[in-house]
């Protein structure tokens, strides 16, 4: 079932029901209230994105964003966090993109295999200190951005995909930035089909950004590239640009071109009952999501049996096949799982500067208990329907004639996941230590409290003294 859309005087472009059921869901997006549970979570990763921001401009691709799109100039429309320096949205949303995945600090939503934070809420932040949006619209704005990306992925057929060599990150990414923005535009549902084919043009991306080991083109391809692509559509469109009415149906359209993978309901499925941003994670340790589960089931033995690493002969680690496959042995400190577990064995924790040191790299303590980590990927796991993970310790402690003793712990649920979420004050714990360095321990804390009632506020610019160094 279709129906025509087009001008008079012109051939009409048949639209599908899958593009009008999305179409116009985007188009009412500023209108749609959202459940209270929902808003909630919305508040939290739109503190939890912008920590790993404020947290990432230091580091090596926040610099060079902010290098980059400094020299740029632009029409002085969105703030770059942390500089106080005005850009236009498209060039702050690529800068403050690759500033939220500068590392591993930013949300995932495993099982659709997406970073959506690092992307959606950039763009739309820069939408909406561009259009002078309150904060109501932002957060709705945002939990569309989620839906759509992880939707996407889905759409894409995830793992198949990525295995072809495309990046679900990117995709993913790029359509909910887009959208995410065009809401905050107040597009209508015309133009929001116009900004799917927008989307769906720059959608790019290879899942060769696993070989980049100093994270700087990882932040472009996770954040940075999708936030700009997403506010580069919603502008245009929003400016006038016209477009192709039905992207995803008829002859050589998107779900045409990537035809091998494709389950084209997945776009709208759930559509206003299920929320994804209920189902994306945030992050208790500033490192790959992956290696969550494995420190939440060591962290437990280490506080449970007074572990330490001087004691300790073999760590055994069981996770999901993915997972093992994308944090074993890798150059990135952050996202190898074997460095961090024995950075958490001799500190008891896993801190940001800890996780960034390059000295621990080369810690002949660390590098000792390196070689005592087996990691092995499970089956078993791979068909939960959480992120799980297996840990355990080989010590040395005889008792009576044994010569060693072996703890174990299975984590079913880390922190911080849609199954055992972060409240408040989990969350608040998690992100003074990333916003206090650059912001002060006053603006940090005037900023928690900002986000925690953004829903009343009439002008998201208001934020923008909270969002730059003293």
């Amino acid at each position: 079932m279709s129906q025509k859309a087009g001008k008079p005087g012109r051939t009409a472009e048949p639209v599908s029901a899958l593009m009008l059921t999305l179409a116009s869901y985007i188009a009412a997006t500023p209108r749609r209230a959202l459940p209270a549970e929902v808003v909630e979570r919305a508040k939290l990763h739109l503190l939890d994105t912008i920590a790993a921001m404020v947290s990432g401009a230091p580091l090596l691709p926040g610099r060079r964003a902010i290098e980059y799109v400094t020299a740029m100039g632009g029409t002085p429309e969105a703030t770059i966090l942390t500089t106080g320096t005005r850009t236009s949205a498209v060039n702050a949303a690529l800068a403050n993109g690759m500033l939220a995945h500068s590392d591993e600090t930013d949300d995932a939503y495993y099982l659709a295999l997406v970073h959506p934070g690092c992307s959606i809420v950039p763009a739309a932040l820069a939408m909406a200190e561009r259009q002078t949006s309150s904060g109501r619209e932002l957060l709705r704005a945002i939990v569309l951005g989620y839906d759509v990306c992880a939707r996407t992925s889905m759409a894409l057929g995830i793992e198949h995909f990525r295995s072809a060599g495309h990046s679900t990150h990117s995709f993913g990414g790029t359509f909910g930035s887009a959208v995410a923005a065009g809401a905050l535009a107040r597009i209508d549902v015309r133009q929001a089909r116009h900004l799917l084919s927008y989307a769906a043009q720059q959608a790019s991306g290879l899942s060769c950004w696993a070989r980049d080991v100093e994270h700087v083109e990882k932040a472009f391809d996770f954040g940075g590239m999708p936030a700009r692509n997403g506010v580069t559509a919603a502008t245009m469109v929003a400016s006038g640009f016209t477009g192709v009415e039905d992207v995803f149906s008829g002859d050589r359209g998107f779900l045409h071109a990537f035809e091998p993978f494709i389950r084209p309901q997945e776009f709208v499925k759930g559509l206003g009952t299920r929320y994804d941003i209920m189902q994306t994670a945030i992050k208790r340790w500033p490192v790959g999501y992956p290696i969550q589960a494995p420190l939440d089931a060591l962290s437990t033995l280490v506080d449970r049996h007074a572990i330490k690493a001087s004691e300790v002969e073999k760590v055994h680690i069981t996770v999901d096949e993915q997972g093992a496959r994308t944090v074993s042995g890798r150059k990135m400190s952050n996202i190898n799982l074997q460095h961090l577990v024995g950075i958490m064995l001799l500190d008891g924790d896993i801190s940001f500067e800890a996780s960034h040191d390059p000295a621990r790299s080369r810690d002949r303590d660390v590098l000792a208990l390196k070689e005592k980590v087996q990691l092995v990927g499970s089956a078993e796991l791979s068909k939960t329907k959480t992120t799980q993970a297996i840990v355990e310790v080989t010590l040395a402690r005889p008792q009576g004639r044994a010569r060693s003793t072996v703890v174990r712990h299975h984590t079913r649920a880390v922190l911080g996941s849609a199954t055992r979420p972060m409240d408040r004050s989990d969350l608040e714990r998690k992100c003074r230590p990333l916003l206090e360095p650059a912001l002060g321990a006053r603006r940090a804390a005037a900023l928690i409290d900002a986000i925690w009632t953004i829903d009343r506020l009439p002008d998201v610019r208001a934020l923008r003294r909270l969002l730059s160094r003293p």
